[in-house]
């Protein structure tokens, strides 16, 4: 049974950072590809940022470009979103996603497996 499961969540103020963790297990890790979506209340879940097998190649919303970075560990099992300068805008739940097909990595429907998700919540 394959289980994706986000921690690291929780209040930080605006300009602070927050890392949240994505351990997977049920998986072949290695071979899945792996990204953050977000959802903010009455808003539709939306792409963060992505990464592929190794971590080598990484792709992220403009929003949070230069901002947020994506990293994997295989070794762990685990994904990891580094969030430096959030702002309340970014506040919204985080889910961590795997996919082990090709396809468009900032489309919801390209992947097999969700978390839960973890809360962030940004204040001013």
């Amino acid at each position: 049974q394959v289980q994706l499961v986000e921690s690291g969540g929780g209040a930080v103020q605006a300009g602070g950072s927050l890392r949240l963790s994505c351990a997977a297990s049920g998986l072949t890790f290695s071979s899945y590809r792996m990204s953050w979506f977000r959802q903010a209340p009455g808003k539709e879940r939306e792409f963060v940022a992505a990464l592929g097998w190794s971590g080598s190649n990484t792709y992220y919303a403009d929003s949070v470009k230069g901002r947020f970075a994506i990293s994997r560990d295989n070794a762990k099992n685990t994904v990891y979103l580094q969030m430096n300068s959030p702002q309340p805008e970014d506040t919204a739940v985080y889910y961590c996603a795997a996919r082990r097909r090709s396809g468009a990595y900032a489309v919801t429907q390209s992947y097999e497996y969700w978390g839960q998700g973890t809360q962030v919540t940004v204040s001013s």
